[in-house]
């Protein structure tokens, strides 16, 4: 599955959103800007664009005689009239929906800043037709990230609070601007010491409604493309860009058919004052919870050169909390460390044999070499290790014939 992680240097707002996946997939500009201007009324362009540190793009309306006066025009737009537009407007379905989407999230924002129903929100500086036409590139490009696997997923680094007040229709403002900071509820924010008006409520309509994610998802992934979009302003010492780094799932290395990919949660910690018998039994408890593949422990010496006991859960990443909570309900642990690996495991099937009248169960794995067989301990209880021997190379005989 793709997905793309926001890096706002400076910031992000709509137009640095479209410049810097315009940057990174230039074969979508034609049909993203014709949609822009089929729906704002104005064209658009993108434009190199660079500072002393990077280079990148930035993404604008047209600035020709003609649409002067509509390019510096700052409407003000009912939510109803903008989703008639859109509706009416000659937009791919996938488009539209995700239009639609970004104004409804802009528009239940500003109808809790003032107190009213959403269908009585009428939009000021989001009204005109330059974050008009923010919106629907923008949109334009959310639907362009589909692949077999379904829409992308999204993920944003810390969002610059930025400081001070900004102009708006209803007046002074400090920054970020009421409607702002409520989108921005359940992100990770930043103060970087530079003011200014760092997230703009488009911007922030934008990482909302994708729901991106405070990091990209663990595990291997294959990059693909790299954009700079660039806002307007300047900032003291720090480029006003966006970056977008674009990723794909990566496929396991084969070593032939055998081989399945899986991550793994590494749990690690050590215990020096619980005691052997009661370690144990927590650990027998671990060891059977959902999720849980292994629990390992072997003596370690601590500080203080005390004897203690290092102990390593291997668990499926999506159980990882409620291993972590037993972790400490079952041990007298105080700290955890927690990693994400990659895994590889040889595909296996278990098939069950008769040896004089026992049932053993063995379990055969597909190597690179040739298929290998074991069976299972638990199966071989019988007196003697020349029994137990002998039954467990008839079993593993068995299963290869």
């Amino acid at each position: 599955m793709r997905h793309l992680h926001l890096d706002p240097i400076g910031g992000i707002a709509g137009d640095m959103f479209v410049a810097a996946l315009l940057d990174a997939e230039p074969e979508h500009e034609r049909n993203c800007l014709s949609a822009a201007a089929a729906v704002a009324g104005v064209p658009c362009q993108v434009v190199r664009h660079g500072d002393t540190m990077l280079a990148g793009a930035r993404f604008s309306l047209l600035a020709t005689d003609d649409h002067n006066h509509l390019a510096s025009h700052h409407g003000h737009t009912a939510w109803s009239d903008i989703r008639t537009r859109l509706h009416e407007a000659p937009l791919p379905d996938a488009a539209r929906r995700h239009a639609l989407g970004i104004f409804a999230t802009l528009a239940e924002a500003e109808a809790r800043v003032h107190g009213v129903e959403p269908e009585a929100v009428t939009f000021h500086e989001v009204g005109a037709v330059d974050s008009l036409a923010d919106i629907v590139a923008a949109a334009w490009l959310i639907a362009a990230q589909a692949d077999d696997d379904g829409d992308a997923t999204w993920s944003t680094g810390p969002l610059p609070l930025g400081s001070g007040q900004v102009r708006t229709w209803h007046g002074m403002l400090p920054i970020p601007a009421p409607a702002t900071a409520l989108l921005l509820e359940g992100f990770a924010v930043v103060n970087d010491g530079i003011g200014g008006e760092r997230v703009t409520p488009t911007g922030a309509a934008i990482v909302k409604y994708l729901a991106a994610v405070d990091a990209p998802p663990p595990g291997i992934r294959r990059a693909l493309r790299t954009g700079i979009g660039f806002g307007t302003r300047t900032l003291p010492g720090l480029p006003n860009a966006l970056r977008v780094m674009i990723s794909h799932t990566a496929a396991a290395p084969s070593i032939g058919l055998s081989q399945n990919y899986r991550e793994l949660a590494v749990i690690t910690f050590e215990v020096d004052d619980q005691t052997a018998e009661d370690l144990a039994v927590g650990l027998d408890r671990l060891r059977v919870l959902p999720g849980v593949h292994d629990v390992l422990q072997m003596p370690a010496f601590g500080k203080k050169g005390r004897m203690t006991t290092h102990v390593q859960l291997l668990a499926a990443p999506e159980m990882l909390e409620p291993v972590l909570t037993a972790c400490f309900a079952e041990t007298s642990t105080i700290g955890l460390r927690v990693q994400i690996v990659q895994g590889r495991t040889l595909r296996r099937s278990m098939t069950d044999v008769s040896v004089d009248g026992r049932r053993v169960r063995v379990k055969r794995a597909e190597r690179p070499a040739g298929i290998t067989g074991k069976a299972e301990s638990d199966d071989l209880d019988v007196a003697t290790h020349l029994a137990r021997t002998r039954l467990k190379q008839a079993a593993e005989r068995l299963a290869d014939e």
